[in-house]
């Protein structure tokens, strides 16, 4: 299993096929998609599907998001990342999108504005890109809170699945060390 990105308190690497127990927990829980306009899986096998559709991405487009791993633990928290969009989101398309997603005992411990910080770090370190963006739902202040953290800096807003989203931007000269 490859990683890609370590900090003081976490490794981002590959998601793998081991995960999926902690992406159905994750993916199972209402609370955890209240803002995300899914609705809960159901089967582990949902939670595998959910996986090869990840490291799918892997292959197709060389990113997709990684799991979050507790370095002093190493336990899986969730996942965040960089993802490329081919589709069209708020008139962008062929873009890199930062997200994440967590268990809920791992919320406010901060590791969503620390893996999206490392995230943003490799996109312009590593990929080289000019600009990441990001969404949040407009009554998610959790996420719209790490998003700012991070750096980024809401430029509009726009619909994804029935819900009013923020859209954020961070262009390579805005990344504070």
């Amino acid at each position: 299993m490859k990683n890609f990105v370590e900090t003081d308190r976490i490794i981002l690497r590959e998601i793998v096929l081991a995960d999926a127990e902690a992406m159905f927990e994750m993916d199972s829980d209402p609370e955890v998609l209240t803002y995300l306009g899914k609705s809960p899986i159901e089967t582990i096998d949902q939670a595998i599907e959910s996986i090869k559709f990840i490291r799918q991405q892997y292959l197709d487009f060389g990113i997709g998001r990684w799991a979050i791993e507790v370095k002093e633990t190493k336990q899986f928290a969730g996942w965040s990342g960089l993802k490329f969009r081919p589709d069209e989101l708020n008139s962008h398309s062929n873009f890199y999108e930062v997200g994440y997603r967590l268990l809920k005992r791992f919320w406010g411990k901060g590791l969503a504005t620390e893996s999206a910080k490392a995230s943003v770090k490799y996109a312009f370190e590593k990929l080289h890109l000019d600009c990441v963006y990001a969404t949040a739902e407009v009554g998610n202040s959790a996420s719209r809170n790490a998003l700012l953290k991070t750096g980024f800096n809401i430029t509009g807003q726009c619909e994804i699945n029935g819900n009013l989203c923020d859209w954020f931007e961070m262009k390579r000269l805005t990344l504070s060390k």
